[in-house]
């Protein structure tokens, strides 16, 4: 019956191109700006690195004094300072864990003639890429054995390798700093989570990151780092300024891995032990407030989704639902319209159940040509946003569970709008009908 309902579907598209047109173009607009707006809102709300965020963790402190404002902030601070991000990572108290910063830093290719040129960095310990399994085409990553020696390894990504060494295996070669020459131990594959939620400071969607160096490394030569500090205090008797071992600043990243929820709550109460300790001490002042999130819980607190991105999702989701009662109401004329028809029908033997099928199919089909033309209007969309300045805009496509869900939404929508139209048609009376012809 599904057959003979479409072709009776197709039929009245022909006799009533105009109605059928305004209609598909209707639900395409509604769908079109919908889908547009939940595509980016996907992306941006994604899961970085869903096979281990339930397993890792960004822990929170709160060293700062109690300063002249009696009103203290409700939350700890979003990073660590070094003494804090050292001391965990020396006390091991999780499974892995890694203190890190960005950087940026100039290299010097080797010739005459070839010109020094800028890469962006990152400084870190050894744990950091088993913890985010960063994958490496060839070598190896540094241990914690070279973390302690300060030792001048790095790891470079794939196309800087190809950019200083052309076909030539790098691993083994060197790479040249003013600071100082630094042995290449591997080649790291692309590796570009987004948002780049292990360090939410710097860049959050900036472009892939194309040397590793050992954290401890980069304090020894006093390398240039990236991203927000919020300082307390002055630290004039610190040799590295602000990012000196007991400068009153935060600046650094620090995550932790640990395989189970139990291990996560004994983990939060080591940070409240050690935030007491730090009291005991005379370092910390205020009230113990520590916090732990996993990789979700992270995004969710520093709000990754632009309020605009949300409140455009739900304007879009207004805007469908009145292009789904302009939908309802021409639906209503079509069929209403049709009244002879159907009273012929029911006059030969066809149930009020066969007329309320028949209209469903009716307006599902007008819902798959909608949805059809919604998926370009969506394109056309998201190219749209693509071109806007946002760090996040370029992340904005559509994959094959939006294109699939892009197709469900319009056949609901449809469906949904269809309800009415056909209930109301379905209860034509035959015999008033017959009598009018």
């Amino acid at each position: 019956m599904f057959g003979y309902y479409l072709q009776l579907a197709l039929r009245s598209f022909g006799r009533n191109k105009v109605l059928t047109s305004l209609m598909v173009l209707t639900i395409a607009v509604g769908i079109g700006a919908t889908m547009t707006t939940l595509a980016l809102y996907f992306v941006l709300s994604g899961d970085p690195i869903p096979h281990k965020s339930a397993r890792l963790f960004y822990p929170q402190l709160e060293p700062r004094n109690l300063g002249k404002d009696a009103t203290l902030d409700k939350d700890p601070l979003t990073q660590l300072s070094r003494y804090d991000a050292e001391e965990l990572l020396r006390q091991k108290r999780g499974d892995r864990q890694a203190l890190m910063s960005g950087g940026s830093l100039t290299l010097q290719p080797g010739g005459n003639i070839a010109q020094p040129f800028r890469a962006s960095a990152r400084y870190t310990s050894a744990d950091f890429f088993p913890m985010f399994d960063v994958p490496l085409l060839s070598g190896n990553a540094w241990s914690k054995k070279e973390d302690d020696e300060r030792a001048r390894v790095a790891v470079i990504h794939r196309t800087l390798a190809s950019r200083l060494f052309g076909t030539e295996e790098a691993v083994g070669r060197e790479l040249r700093l003013p600071q100082g020459t630094f042995r290449v131990i591997g080649v790291s594959a692309d590796w570009k989570p987004a948002p780049r939620f292990y360090d939410l400071s710097n860049q959050r969607y900036g472009s892939i990151e194309q040397v590793f160096l050992p954290f401890s490394t980069s304090r020894d030569l006093r390398l240039d780092t990236q991203g927000s500090m919020n300082c307390w205090g002055i630290s004039d008797d610190e040799a590295e300024g602000n990012r000196g071992l007991n400068a009153p600043c935060a600046w650094l990243q620090y995550w932790v891995e640990l395989d189970s929820p139990q291990k996560a709550t004994e983990y939060l109460k080591y940070l409240a032990d050690y935030s007491d300790a730090q009291r005991a001490n005379g370092r910390f002042e205020r009230p113990t407030n520590v916090r732990l999130h996993d990789v979700m819980g992270w995004l969710d607190f520093n709000r990754i989704v632009p309020n605009d991105v949300r409140l455009q999702m739900w304007l879009a989701f207004g805007f469908l639902l009145v292009c789904m009662i302009n939908t309802v109401s021409l639906l209503l004329a079509k069929f209403l319209r049709r009244s002879g028809e159907i009273g012929v029908r029911r006059s030969l033997g066809a149930s009020r159940r066969d007329i309320f099928k028949q209209c469903l199919v009716e307006a599902g089909t007008i819902g798959l040509l909608g949805g059809i033309l919604g998926l370009g209007f969506a394109a056309i969309g998201l190219w749209l946003i693509r071109q806007q300045p946002d760090e996040y805009a370029r992340l904005a496509h559509m994959d094959l569970t939006t294109l699939w869900l892009t197709f469900a939404l319009a056949l609901l929508v449809s469906v949904l709008a269809g309800l009415l139209p056909a209930w109301r048609a379905m209860r034509i009376p035959p015999a008033l009908q017959l009598k009018s012809q």
